[in-house]
C-alpha cells in the first residue's frame, strides 16, 4: 500500500484517496484552532505560497485528539480561512493515535516514528510532561505527540522526514525546498 491509496475526506465531506497529489512534494499536518501552535498556521500559508501548488502541497488534517480543535468542519474550515487566509487542502477532522488512529496516521508514524526527546529543550521537556501526565501510553512510542506534526514526504510518495509541534513550518523550508 502507498500514502496515494489512503482513504481520507476533504473538509466539506468528499471521500477521495491522496491520488491526485502524487507527483508532488507533500507536507501532511495534524492541526487545531486552540492550540498554542495554531499560529503555524501562518507559516504553513506563507510556505504554500512561495513554494506551492505546482510541486508542493499541505494537507491539513485537523484533531480534537488533544482537546483544541472542538469545531465543526464548517468552522474549522471558516476559521482557518478568516484568521489566517489558508488557501491549502483541508480535511476532515481525524484521529491522530490511539485505537481509531486514521489511516494516514497510521501509515506516517509508521514510515517515520517519534525520534524521542530532547529533555534538556525546555518546550519539548514541557510536552513530554503533557504527555506523561495525560496519555502515558503514548508518551514514548511512535506516535503524534501534539498538533501542528509535520510530515514530509517526497514526490514518490515516500515519507522522508517528521518535524514535531515545536518545529516552525519556516525551519522546514529548505527540506522542502530539497525535495521540490
Amino acid at each position: 500500500m502507498s500514502i496515494y491509496d489512503i482513504k481520507v475526506k476533504t473538509i466539506d465531506g468528499e471521500e477521495t484517496t491522496l491520488e491526485k497529489y502524487r507527483g508532488k512534494v507533500l507536507l501532511v499536518v495534524n492541526t487545531a484552532s486552540k492550540c498554542g501552535f495554531t499560529p503555524q498556521y501562518e507559516g504553513l500559508e506563507a510556505l504554500y505560497q512561495s513554494l506551492g501548488n505546482k510541486d508542493f502541497e499541505i494537507l491539513a488534517f485537523p484533531s480534537n485528539q488533544f482537546k483544541e480543535e472542538p469545531g465543526s468542519n464548517d468552522e474549522i474550515k471558516n476559521f482557518c480561512q478568516l484568521n489566517y487566509g489558508v488557501t491549502f487542502p483541508l480535511f476532515d477532522k481525524v484521529d491522530v493515535r490511539g485505537e481509531n488512529v486514521h489511516p494516514i496516521y497510521a501509515y506516517l508514524t509508521e514510515k517515520a516514528p517519534f525520534q524521542g526527546w530532547d529533555l534538556s529543550d525546555e518546550v519539548q521537556k514541557k510536552f513530554h510532561g503533557i504527555n506523561v501526565d495525560r496519555s502515558p501510553e503514548f508518551a514514548e512510542d511512535e506516535s503524534v505527540k501534539w498538533n501542528f506534526t509535520k510530515f514530509l514526504i517526497d514526490k514518490n510518495g515516500n515519507v522522508v522526514k517528521r518535524f514535531d509541534s515545536w518545529v516552525e513550518p519556516e525551519d522546514i523550508a529548505d527540506s522542502i525546498r530539497e525535495l521540490i
